[in-house]
């Protein structure tokens, strides 16, 4: 059986040097901080969005679960 590292294709010492090195030859020092904060505010509306998701489906099965109980207990007390 053939196990795969979840980190096996995480660029390590010097790949992560040179994909550094890479990013500031193409953006530029002062165009670095924009791109990380436009990435910040991705990764937080993705976050929200995740979360609002979850919240949602969880609430729909709360609903629909109370629906349930709520039809047994008509159908014993008939």
């Amino acid at each position: 059986m053939i196990t795969l590292s979840v980190f096996a294709f995480l660029p390590g010492g010097w790949e992560l040097v040179v994909v550094v090195f890479v990013v500031l030859l193409l953006f530029g020092g002062k165009k670095i901080p924009e791109l990380m904060r436009g990435m910040g505010k991705g990764i937080r509306e993705f976050n929200n969005a995740r979360s609002t998701i979850e919240n949602e489906i969880r609430e729909g099965m709360r609903e629909a679960d109370s629906k349930k109980i709520e039809e047994k207990t008509q159908e014993k007390q008939s």
